[in-house]
């Protein structure tokens, strides 16, 4: 039986695969979204553009936690301009998110950017953005268009409301996309990826329905302005992880307010849970803890997640603290303890080893877990 990361795990090669829809594909830098190709992770730094030293750092970190495309803000003609530094020395293709200036669009794409992020809502001119359609076609840059919530909003002196209280919101995202994407047809182009986003995740699985159901483009998943990780995981899960069971999305982006590496973390934990991107490095379970443990569990788990975070390999590594989960758990796993009081039993896939002191199960996983690794 092939090793998916514990050892009695299946690849996820080896089983049903959640049905895709067909799309057309898009080709973004080596990327590509769509066609039946791997679902995508994006992110988005925090970092000013013009900054290209610390930007390009922060791609390079961003790059090994998961991200297969990184998108930056350019609304400055300084961001634009180091933008050709950062896409050269990028691991990863460079995504440049522009609103409201068509220049900033097509220094954009001079630059070298694989894609760019636009809703021609922000630009009222029809003829500026057919100069940007005419020069990404001629680059052979990718386009993601979108309207986010606040595109069919309209804004009054004082008031801020639905443009037709009457319709539900997704209807009306979606039939402002409808008008984009027919002024890019229009034009003969159809290297797009299409987006319709909102901060209510109901409001998102249903604009994607109707998205997956009325083009076959590729479509861009996430819920925006998802607010602090806490909330934003368990948003964003509702969201796109239901719509990936559905086998629609086929790129996406977890957003959350602070670090964007986080945000990478939870897209690929989501997409290797769903059996979508095979596990790299170690697979941590660990018990949700109750009455019945007798000792602290907690930070053993958060030290042994620590120490085996730069290991490759895929293991499975299972922290369980008492008996009524616990041996389960070790019979699937590659490296187990299952704790008592004072002490926990060490096994090696599924094999018990040897009973190890409370104050030595840290360093007993962590050797375990190594030596196997260093075996594969």
């Amino acid at each position: 039986m092939a090793r998916r990361g514990g050892y009695r795990y299946n690849t996820p090669m080896d089983l049903p695969e959640i049905p895709r829809r067909a799309t057309r594909s898009v080709t973004v830098g080596g990327v590509i979204i769509g066609g039946g190709a791997p679902v995508s992770v994006q992110t988005m730094t925090n970092t000013p553009t013009a900054h290209a030293e610390a930007t390009g750092a922060q791609i390079d970190r961003l790059a090994r936690g998961g991200a297969d495309l990184v998108r930056v803000a350019v609304p400055t003609r300084a961001d634009t301009a180091a933008l050709g530094r950062i896409v050269a020395e990028a691991p990863v293709p460079i995504i440049a998110d522009v609103h409201f200036h068509v220049e900033r669009a097509l220094e954009a794409i001079a630059a070298g950017a694989a894609k760019i992020r636009l809703n021609p809502g922000n630009i009222s001119d029809r003829d500026q953005v057919r100069r940007v359609i005419d020069a990404a076609a001629e680059a052979g840059t990718a386009i993601r268009v979108g309207v986010n919530e606040g595109s069919v909003v309209e804004r009054t002196a004082g008031a801020r409301r639905r443009s037709d209280l009457a319709r539900p919101l997704a209807d009306l995202m979606v039939d402002k996309l409808a008008e984009h994407v027919a002024l890019f047809e229009a034009a003969g182009f159809e290297n797009l990826v299409l987006a319709a986003k909102s901060h209510d995740a109901y409001t998102c699985v249903v604009a994607a329905r109707l998205i997956a159901e009325r083009w076959d483009y590729p479509l861009h998943l996430g819920v925006t302005h998802a607010g602090l990780p806490e909330t934003a995981a368990i948003r964003s899960a509702a969201a796109v992880g239901a719509l990936l069971c559905e086998g629609i999305g086929e790129t996406i982006r977890l957003s959350y307010a602070g670090d964007p590496l986080a945000e990478v973390r939870a897209a690929v934990e989501l997409l290797c849970s769903l059996r979508l991107r095979a596990r790299r490095g170690v697979d941590l379970v660990a018990c949700p803890t109750c009455g019945r443990l007798q000792m602290d569990l907690g930070p053993m788990v958060e030290k042994v997640r620590a120490e085996l975070a730069d290991i490759e390999a895929p293991l499975t590594v299972a922290m369980m603290g008492c008996v009524v989960n616990g041996p389960g758990e070790a019979d699937n796993a590659d490296v187990a303890i299952c704790a008592g009081k004072g002490k926990a039993v060490l096994y090696r896939r599924g094999q018990r080893v040897r009973t190890v002191a409370a104050d030595q199960i840290v360093s007993a996983v962590v050797s375990e877990a190594r030596r196997l690794a260093g075996e594969q």
